[in-house]
């Protein structure tokens, strides 16, 4: 008899080791990042650090903001991220910040260079760089499946996002459409072209590009090339804006002929700028201006 009761317990035993290895099976996930590195958690981290805005904001938009203890200098919206402790840009962070708020991982840019020495140092990190619409949804989908949340949630977060775009594009009469656009990014100057999220929201809203896929998504371009191609419509942060008309030759150029050139304040150029949760605001914002040849106010 008292072998038997053994024998019971020794399979209880065995099944109860069974059910917790299965259990924290079912945890751990396994995920491959846009540097092809393979991250394995064996359960949701509680403590992220964000070092690109886009990254933070989608955190954000899951519901996670609460789980962020650091985030790049860069990183502002939604108002919870502002009191987080700052560490440096993407491509420059403060490694001692980071290594000191002991994150569970941390989130970067593909392109930046520190990751390596953040993983040399055991420090889980999961390396993501948005460029497409495609990659905005993607984007949900891993950091909802790293954050053990469901994929349902991130769909649905994608579908509103999807569905705002198409509201900005039906708000567009037909006379606003087949507009030549040019988008300016940066000082250089960078411009955004058909192959970038940028320019993909301006194809939904029915908008020609000047800038074609081919220069890549965000080529250095030569002032001589938006004058040839003579955009109806700019738009530009409010820094870029106000110079524009002085530039060589840019005074011919149809949009400032006509005075539609939207230069968009800071907080409005973000949501521009960025491949986030954030696009169909951002759609709202371009038809506005493709509608009224304004932008935000500086």
């Amino acid at each position: 008899m008292p072998s038997r009761r053994k024998w019971w317990a020794c399979l209880l035993w065995a099944g109860l080791a069974w059910a917790s290895a299965a259990g924290l099976q079912a945890q751990t996930v396994s995920v491959r990042d846009d540097t092809q590195h393979e991250l394995r958690l064996s359960r949701p981290p509680e403590r992220l650090v964000s070092l690109l805005p886009a990254l933070t904001e989608t955190v954000c938009a899951l519901g996670q903001c609460h789980k962020l203890v650091g985030v790049d200098r860069y990183s502002n919206w939604p108002s919870a991220v502002q009191a987080l402790p700052r560490l440096g840009g993407g491509l420059d962070f403060n490694l001692e910040g980071v290594l000191a708020l002991r994150p569970d991982l941390v989130l970067v840019a593909a392109s930046s260079p520190g990751q390596q020495r953040l993983r040399a140092l055991g420090v889980p990190v999961l390396a993501l760089e948005p460029r497409t619409h495609a990659d905005v949804q993607r984007l949900l989908l891993t950091l909802a499946q790293v954050l053990g949340l469901p994929a349902a949630h991130a769909q649905r977060i994608w579908r509103d996002i999807d569905s705002g775009v198409s509201a900005a594009a039906q708000s567009l009469p037909a006379s606003a459409r087949g507009q030549k656009v040019y988008v300016e990014v940066g000082s250089g100057p960078y411009g955004a072209s058909e192959a970038s999220f940028i320019g993909q929201t301006l194809a939904r809203l029915g908008q020609t590009n000047i800038l074609p896929a081919s220069l890549g998504p965000f080529p250095l371009i030569q002032g001589e090339f938006v004058v040839r191609a003579q955009p109806d419509v700019i738009i530009a942060s409010h820094s870029s804006g106000t110079d524009i008309a002085q530039r060589p030759g840019w005074a011919q150029v149809a949009a400032i002929k006509t005075g539609r050139v939207c230069a968009f304040a800071p907080a409005q150029a973000d949501v521009l700028m960025r491949p986030g949760p954030r696009l169909a605001e951002a759609a709202h914002l371009m038809a506005q201006c493709l509608l009224t040849g304004s932008g935000g106010k500086p």
